[in-house]
């Protein structure tokens, strides 16, 4: 056995000793947004784990329900939604709940309320848990503005007043990717320590990638900058190299490796969706907050996405996010096509 090694292992920097040094950054803190953090690791832990053995505990098919977005539910969907719904009221920390699973918000009982709203996509990407492709939780955190009053307006806020956001992504390994308004960090399941283990520190988007991802499948239904941005990924009129495409279809991961290895990914409107596929609480908003600490943009067609001032909280937005070059280009392109209205 090498001690040496053993030793280097005891050094770790775990979610928890990470989360516990910001906190102590700040004096005032009383450590409830630490007990929040760490309700939810316990959640991804819980449905990383139903994940890998989702086979073989006879969860995958359908449980026979349709959520409120017209999908049939998994049985893994459900179960996730339970997992975090529990964790969350459970921490005594939460106030309101929005999941893209229930169609009206969760409203926590007086006794156990807390002064944070948290909206998440338990399992986004689970309608590809059969062919064992990567699926994701992912989550943003907002401030109560009164918690003995709680509304839905406390939720209905634009992305930049979030406190926090992440995802955690369920693949070849459990990746949980965090940040709390300072940088973005990224944390791997150790397995056999059942910690997360911070193993990408502050994360930066590279400022142009050669990656593009899109649904190829909607481009006769695209607008004219969408279409004119793939067709310049494809075929570039200078002498630089095409982009290559790659999408998977799940969320979590097609931006997990754009923001590793830089590019953009699109999910634009079109005469199917005209207001866009994705949703702007659980899913927009917080892969937003995400790429701009990482260094990138994130931009609906009309506005930064973080601007974007939410009136339901199953609401829908177009969405372009990646490396600050990339979405500069799509920017210009609808510029263009306004500047002619």
């Amino acid at each position: 056995m090498d001690h040496s090694v053993e030793a280097h292992r005891t050094d770790l920097m775990t979610i928890t000793r990470y989360v516990l040094n910001e906190q102590s950054k700040h004096p005032e803190s009383r450590g409830d947004f630490t007990i929040l953090l760490s309700h939810i690791v316990l959640g991804c832990k819980f449905v990383c784990s139903a994940v890998n053995k989702a086979g073989l505990a006879k969860l995958l098919g359908l449980a026979g329900e349709t959520n409120i977005q017209g999908e049939e539910q998994k049985k893994l969907d459900v179960l996730s939604n339970e997992v975090f719904v529990k964790a969350l009221v459970s921490s005594g920390r939460t106030c309101i709940l929005v999941s893209e699973e229930d169609e009206e918000a969760i409203f926590v009982e007086p006794s156990k309320r807390g002064r944070y709203c948290v909206v998440f996509d338990p399992l986004d990407g689970s309608s590809n848990i059969d062919c064992g492709v990567s699926i994701g939780t992912i989550f943003g955190i907002y401030t109560v503005k009164d918690q003995d009053e709680p509304s839905l307006n406390d939720v209905l806020q634009p992305g930049k007043n979030m406190l926090a956001a992440g995802y955690c992504m369920y693949g070849s390994s459990c990746t949980l990717v965090l940040s709390t308004g300072s940088g973005v960090n990224g944390f791997t399941l150790d397995p056999s320590l059942g910690e997360f283990i911070l193993t990408h520190p502050d994360i930066k988007i590279p400022k142009k990638g050669n990656i593009y991802s899109v649904n190829e499948g909607n481009a006769k239904n695209w607008d004219g900058p969408t279409t004119k941005y793939v067709e310049k990924c494809k075929f570039p009129k200078d002498s630089s190299s095409p982009k290559s495409l790659r999408y998977i279809g799940s969320m979590v991961a097609d931006v997990h490796r754009t923001m590793l290895y830089g590019g953009i990914f699109l999910y634009p409107a079109d005469k199917k969706s005209p207001n866009g596929k994705l949703r702007v609480l659980y899913e927009v908003f917080p892969m937003s907050f995400l790429m701009e600490q990482a260094g990138g943009q994130s931009f609906t067609g009309k506005e930064r996405a973080l601007d974007l001032d939410p009136t339901k909280i199953h609401q829908r937005s177009p969405i372009f996010l990646g490396s600050y070059d990339d979405v500069e280009e799509i920017k210009a392109l609808y510029a263009e096509e306004n500047a002619k209205a």
